[in-house]
């Protein structure tokens, strides 16, 4: 398990670049058979991926409950956010099998004692990608197809950021602790995301971002408003986003990206919006 200690934005600002992508790139998402986990100490979110291919793997492979978080079990005091971004799969959470299709997520409440990951066909493997918040109570689990989120699209074509937002793991869809998910899709053609910025000083932000091309990249803005440092990304990459942080893209071309968050509310309109002008 790889862990990440929290950052302020005073020492941020004189962060180099390799500074910045060590402390908030997370890479090498998906390995075949294994479980990845980065544990970061903002809001203690905990971000993994998971590709089963030729066997069934437990979300605890490369996690010792106790050492690492001081329980018996990984989801003893946290809930879980799934989305599965490949092949169909299935979640066995407590004895109960989810089948996953593609951009289909599940929620796993607190308590739930032993989570394992399978493809359906090992040929095109399913790829987990998930997150987990520290919660205070049990609500139940529930699977959340495409067609069952919340849609709203945004934007326009003359400012190029034509996008669809699927939340998932929302307020209007479920109850959860603290955990919100969603999926946002860029039209083609279009390339901003979450422009104009904003800030929530109430909750972090974790981007994970895919299909994206070899050839292509995605440029990560983050930051203070009037401090901005840049990240280019790359497929099925995600970046951890502190709440004193924007945090906005500009892709070479359409991409699409899945959004995380966890803090001290689950308010999905609680922002802090910034002006474009007044970005530096």
């Amino acid at each position: 398990m790889d862990t990440r200690y929290s950052a302020n934005q005073k020492d941020f600002k004189r962060y180099t670049t390799e500074e910045i992508r060590d402390e908030f790139l997370i890479q090498n998402i998906f390995r075949a058979d294994d479980v990845s986990v980065v544990y970061s100490h903002i809001d203690r979110i905990v971000v993994l991926g998971a590709m089963p291919v030729k066997e069934k793997i437990n979300i605890e492979k490369n996690i010792d409950p106790w050492k690492n978080f001081g329980v018996h079990y990984f989801l003893e005091r946290r809930e879980l956010g799934i989305i599965n971004i490949a092949g169909d799969g299935k979640v066995f959470a407590d004895g109960k099998e989810y089948l996953l299709g593609n951009q289909t997520a599940l929620y796993l409440p607190m308590g739930t004692k032993q989570v394992e990951f399978e493809s359906c066909d090992s040929a095109n493997p399913a790829k987990f990608y998930m997150c987990s918040t520290p919660a205070h109570t049990a609500y139940p689990a529930k699977l959340i197809t495409k067609e069952n989120a919340q849609h709203k699209t945004l934007g326009e074509q003359k400012t190029a950021n034509v996008r669809t937002i699927n939340q998932f793991i929302h307020p209007d869809v479920l109850e959860t602790c603290q955990l919100s998910m969603g999926l946002t899709e860029l039209a083609e053609g279009s390339v901003w995301n979450t422009m104009p910025a904003h800030t929530h000083e109430r909750r972090m932000e974790v981007y994970f971002y895919f299909k994206i091309p070899e050839d292509q990249a995605v440029v990560h803005f983050m930051g203070e408003p009037t401090q901005v440092r840049s990240v280019f990304m790359h497929n099925e990459e995600a970046i951890l986003n502190p709440s004193w942080s924007i945090h906005s893209g500009c892709g070479t071309q359409a991409y699409t990206f899945i959004w995380a968050m966890g803090g001290e509310n689950r308010s999905y309109d609680d922002q802090d919006w910034l002006e474009t002008s007044s970005l530096r």
